[in-house]
């Protein structure tokens, strides 16, 4: 497969994870949607290990990107984002804890990255080269991430997390490096890349949240070796599940509406000082 002359140049160069994806999006009619395998035959214009193991999700969610950075209708979500605060989200359950390893190889409570903050959730693996899934959640969440750096107000009251429910392959080290993504936005909101040390301490979690995950037949797959579900949460300060997101529900515009409709609920702006202050 022939890569177009921006992704070329900008591999060539060694752009960096972020940069890349952000360029792509600044050009969308040069974007392309690449499988595992044509990054594979253009790894030899890479210049990073990091390129090298996540070119293909990478690109993926640049494309995710650009069409959430669009605020207008697509083919999708065809109707018009509600504004904050003119609709109410109701507690549907409180959202569940677990052990989890974060990216630094620190072991770290669920619900320490959540409480205080309110979280976007979404599970990962960074193995998946399909575009209506992980890279899908990864690009919504990374359009909030960028728009969370040049609004201090979001920026003090969101939280984003990522969890990786392939433990065997998403160690800390490989955690760490997918949130090459985050690398250009020091002002944003913080984005916690977590995993687990077992599929045992993995379970329960999945179990908790109803997401849903199993091995394909074909381990080669191009998409990747898992099924799943694509499930995304939205947990307020208080550890409460306000909105549950699926592929066909996961619209930008609609989750950065729900995040502001709850940052004008009186009982959020009370968010815990060591949320605030987290990394």
């Amino acid at each position: 497969m022939n890569l177009n002359p921006l992704t070329t140049k900008m591999m060539e160069s060694g752009a960096t994870a972020s940069s890349m994806v952000a360029a792509l999006c600044r050009f969308p009619s040069q974007t392309i949607s690449m499988t595992r395998g044509a990054i594979q035959s253009a790894r030899g214009l890479a210049h990073s290990k990091t390129w090298q193991t996540f070119g293909a999700a990478f690109l993926l969610v640049g494309n995710a990107l650009c069409f959430a950075a669009d605020t207008s209708r697509t083919p999708g979500h065809d109707y018009d984002a509600p504004a904050p605060g003119t609709y109410a989200l109701p507690v549907i359950k409180p959202a569940a804890d677990g052990a989890l390893v974060d990216s630094a190889g620190k072991s770290v409570r669920l619900t320490e990255l959540t409480r205080g903050r309110i979280t976007v959730l979404s599970f990962i693996y960074t193995r998946c080269a399909a575009a209506n899934a992980c890279p899908m959640a990864t690009g919504v969440l990374l359009k909030l991430h960028r728009a969370s750096a040049t609004d201090a107000a979001l920026a003090n009251m969101l939280c984003l997390v990522s969890i990786s429910f392939d433990p065997a392959s998403d160690t800390p080290e490989r955690m760490k490096a997918y949130s090459a993504l985050t690398a250009d936005y020091p002002t944003a909101a913080p984005w916690h890349f977590a995993t687990t040390y077992s599929r045992a301490e993995l379970q329960p979690i999945l179990t908790a949240y109803g997401q849903v995950v199993d091995k394909k037949a074909n381990p080669l797959d191009p998409a990747g070796p898992l099924n799943h579900n694509l499930c995304v949460f939205l947990v307020d300060a208080q550890g409460n599940i306000r909105n549950i997101y699926s592929s066909g529900t996961l619209d930008p515009r609609l989750v950065l509406a729900d995040v502001r409709t709850l940052m004008l609920e009186p009982a959020q702006a009370g968010t815990h000082p060591a949320a605030k202050n987290s990394p």
